[in-house]
């Protein structure tokens, strides 16, 4: 049985059979609704199993309770990884739902998503009403009060920070949803979480933010690591630490892998950009892929299935910022990492913006440079040919004006980059696996991954069958290759 879902229809049979078994694998990509009870559930519900005339299933938590649903308060159903529809799918339903997440509603308005996603409101709420069961402000609305379960069950802040934090505009518009979409007041949901949060302090804050194992950790933190540039991140063994550029001010977050989540601390955090940060970090270590799906479909391939039942749960690396991404690639272009952080450590060192609290111990404190400052300062800071400084610094220009976010369509991502002087197939295959997260890119031109081709006896017209993951088979190249880097790394 697959754990991908098929998007255009919630096959009751399969979501049925998931829910008797309480497969845990299906938590965040469907939620089920109980018409005797009038609560939805997440599939792994430890409750008894409902008659299956009882029993329907919604894509989304929003869905459930635009139908008059209630989320059960013993399975927490929105306290799950995201649905990994929104990495998969490319469509305009998709891409709306990663703006979503990042708050892009809360922030704009519904005109902002509009505007950021090229379409009416009209039509981007008739499309999601189609295709999720619920609009524009429903969505938001239910991903809202998700942020504030996560809140009250996970840290100590006080009710009226959690329904601003969360993206409430009243006190009263934030008790009437938790007691609509709950049945219960913000201080009953509290008591029932089972456990007190850790403390807050000031404008720090701890969540664990959960996932779906199995998960690679020596390949993300190795990433991580191999590409940590001081003053902006900092890894330290067993942490990574790093600024994040916020709609209201900089924060720093520091994240360290558990077995089934990221135990994520933001410091020096405005609270109302709590979503935008949660969701980056998710992002930013593909948090929401299903790799139980991935594996199956990869581990079907003599070539790769080795590798895969080597290194199950490997995630491809993501972005918190497209700009910054799109610069870091390109001046990673043709250069090895030690010397692609030199550099780039120099371009932040000189035109990185202070983040507004002191350098201690050498934690990160600046922010990565702006479009403006690296298209204005970057021929007197950076170094090497002057075509590729150009290119960098009219890029980053370019950049700044560009859709470089995870609500950007893929392919016209694609064709914006290779427009671009100095970009070509490999950095633009990387800046839109990072940025969009799509999951089927192999990247070409790429010297590694055709190394580790001719290494394993393949060739380029092996690769059909791993579509739509090749993403994904791509990493595991990569680390058959950096196999004796990554050992050394996770070694003792």
């Amino acid at each position: 049985m697959t754990t991908t879902l098929d998007p255009s229809a919630l096959d009751f049979e399969r979501c049925y059979r998931a829910l008797a078994a309480r497969d845990t694998r299906f938590d965040g990509q469907f939620v089920t609704t109980v018409l005797t009870t009038g609560i939805y559930c997440r599939p792994s519900c430890p409750a008894r199993t409902p008659k299956a005339d009882n029993v329907r299933f919604e894509l989304t938590a929003a869905a459930a309770a635009a139908r008059g649903f209630r989320a059960c308060r013993r399975c927490l159903p929105d306290a799950t990884p995201g649905s990994p529809l929104w990495n998969i799918r490319s469509d305009l339903a998709a891409r709306a739902m990663r703006l979503i997440a990042d708050g892009v509603v809360d922030r704009d308005g519904v005109g902002g998503l509009a505007a950021a996603l090229g379409y009416t409101e009209r039509h981007i709420s008739r499309v999601l009403v189609a295709e999720l069961g619920a609009g524009t402000v429903a969505l938001a609305r239910t991903h809202r009060a998700t942020a504030a379960r996560l809140l009250l069950n996970s840290t100590d802040m006080s009710i009226g920070d959690v329904a601003f934090a969360a993206g409430f505009s009243s006190i009263r518009q934030f008790n009437d949803t938790i007691r609509e979409l709950y049945d219960a007041t913000p201080s009953a949901l509290r008591a029932s979480g089972g456990r007190a949060g850790p403390p807050s302090t000031g404008d720090s804050i701890t969540l664990r933010l959960p996932f779906r194992p199995p998960y690679d950790a020596a390949w993300t933190l190795y990433g991580l690591a191999a590409h940590a540039v001081d003053g902006l991140e900092r890894w330290d063994g067993s942490t990574f630490e790093r600024t994040l550029r916020l709609p209201h001010r900089p924060a720093s977050v520091r994240i360290s892998l558990g077995p089934d989540h990221v135990v994520t601390t933001f410091e020096h955090l405005d609270m109302r950009d709590l979503g935008a940060a949660v969701n980056r970090v998710r992002r930013l270590l593909d948090l929401d892929a299903d790799p139980v799906a991935v594996d199956d479909a990869l581990g079907r391939d003599p070539i790769l299935r080795p590798l895969v039942d080597a290194h199950p749960g490997i995630r491809i690396p993501g972005s918190v910022d497209g700009v910054e991404t799109l610069v870091r690639v390109m001046m990673g272009q043709q250069i090895s990492v030690k010397a692609a952080r030199t550099h780039i450590a120099r371009l932040v060192a000189e035109l990185g913006e202070p983040a507004g609290w002191p350098s201690e111990d050498g934690r990160p404190h600046l922010l990565f440079p702006t479009p403006e400052a690296i298209a204005e300062h970057g021929p007197t800071v950076l170094t090497g040919p002057a075509r590729t400084i150009r290119s960098i610094t009219a890029a980053a220009a370019c950049g700044g004006r560009m859709e470089l976010h995870a609500g950007v369509d893929a392919s016209n991502l694609r064709a914006d980059l290779l427009r671009l002087s100095g970009v070509g197939d490999w950095t633009a295959d990387q800046v839109v696996m990072r940025v969009t997260g799509d999951p089927d890119i192999l990247t070409r031109r790429d010297l590694v991954i055709d190394r580790a081709l001719a290494d394993l006896g393949a060739g380029p017209t092996d690769t059909g069958s791993w579509r739509p993951w090749r993403s994904y088979a791509s990493m595991h190249l990569w680390r058959h290759q950096l196999a004796h880097q990554v050992d050394d790394f996770v070694a003792p």
